[in-house]
């Protein structure tokens, strides 16, 4: 198995991001993986959707305020395309082409979730935003985390506390339900890039599940051949 500082020599930045529903863990589990790759000395910076950059967070308030529901689906997918536009030139891809490893909560898997299986958006209007807003750029791996929805909403209350539930947590039971089906759906379809974590667990679990994948995916011996062609 390759050491940290061998991984450093012949791995460039990579893009890895993560998905799942509500609750699912997502922000802990980050901040735990860019801890570790940052302790291995692989530069890493943390991100997320919708946000990110400067003018994409404007665009986060609107939407998880709940203007973008009013205004219907194919114009909220339209929101998060130009979120998405500015996030990938002014944060993602500066720090991919500096050989930096990008860490993204939430990415195009969510708009393809979110506004294209549960808003019923057109899936070409979707492939169509892409196309402008990211062209070639895609993840090189995507860790889906999957919890029971019951589990999952019981977090995002306790998370929330007090504060009033956003655009997507106010969604009913049934809306959740379908949502992981989605994802879990996404993970069946592209093995190659998405691996679906068993996120039921205490977070040291899931961590050492999320390390499993990105060490097979990203640190195997054949993957760093592969990146050190590129």
């Amino acid at each position: 198995m390759n050491t940290p500082t061998e991984i450093k020599k012949v791995v460039p930045g990579r893009f890895v991001t993560f998905e799942g529903g509500e609750g699912s863990g997502k922000s802990t589990q980050i901040k735990m993986l860019a801890d570790r790759l940052n302790g291995a000395r692989l530069p890493t910076i943390v991100t997320r959707e919708p946000g990110g950059s400067a003018g994409a967070e404007v665009i986060r308030h609107l939407v998880l305020s709940g203007m973008g529901k009013l205004l219907g689906p194919e114009t909220e997918s339209l929101l998060f395309a130009a979120a998405r536009d500015d996030h990938v030139n002014q944060v993602i891809r500066p720090a991919l082409e500096q050989g930096t490893w990008v860490l993204c909560d939430r990415f195009t898997d969510s708009t393809r979730v979110y506004q294209g299986k549960l808003g019923k958006v057109d899936p070409k209007l979707l492939r169509a935003m892409e196309r402008v807003t990211i062209g070639g750029l895609q993840p090189d791996l995507t860790l889906i985390l999957d919890v029971p929805v019951a589990v999952g909403l019981q977090r995002a209350i306790k998370r929330r506390g007090s504060a009033v539930a956003d655009r997507f947590e106010e969604e009913g039971l049934a809306f959740h339900e379908k949502l992981r089906e989605a994802y879990r759906q996404i993970a069946a379809e592209d093995p190659n890039r998405c691996v679906l974590i068993d996120a039921n667990a205490d977070q040291q679990t899931v961590g050492a599940r999320i390390w499993t994948a990105l060490r097979d995916h990203l640190f195997s011996t054949a993957a760093v051949a592969e990146s050190s062609k590129a």
